[in-house]
């Protein structure tokens, strides 16, 4: 059984963090991390805690306006679901982007990720292994 590399060791702090989640580029240490973000077996749910964090200054500001409570809770559950669904859309797209930022050719994020799929369903299923649907 392969066991996957250990995360990079130089990881932004929470204020860099904050700036990457908003679209910021990171000091080229973290590039490695970067690479690591947008490719590790949970990248998907780390866009949607970036995601998550772009969106709660809004939901924050929707909650302080006037009016009664049932509107501004309604208005923040379809304002998530907006945001949201935008986001897991272009959720490949974004972590591209966010590779290239940082450094790495085009389609590194993309073949990378493949490449961990198929080396995780060699392990588990055996090489040469497709399921149906693909």
């Amino acid at each position: 059984m392969a066991t996957t590399p250990p995360a990079p060791s130089s990881r932004p702090n929470p204020a860099q963090w904050v700036w990457y989640a908003f679209g910021g580029k990171l000091p080229d240490r973290c590039a490695e991390w970067v690479l690591h973000d947008v490719t590790c077996r949970t990248w998907a749910l780390r866009h949607l805690a970036r995601a998550l964090t772009q969106l709660a200054p809004f939901c924050a500001v929707l909650m302080l306006l006037p009016g009664p409570m049932w509107i501004r809770l309604s208005s923040l559950a379809l304002g998530l679901l907006v945001g949201l669904f935008y986001s897991v859309c272009y959720m490949g797209e974004t972590g591209e982007h966010r590779a290239i930022k940082h450094g790495f050719p085009p389609g590194v994020a993309r073949d990378t990720r493949t490449m961990r799929r198929d080396v995780d369903r060699a392990n588990k299923h055996g090489v040469g292994y497709r399921p149906w649907w693909e």
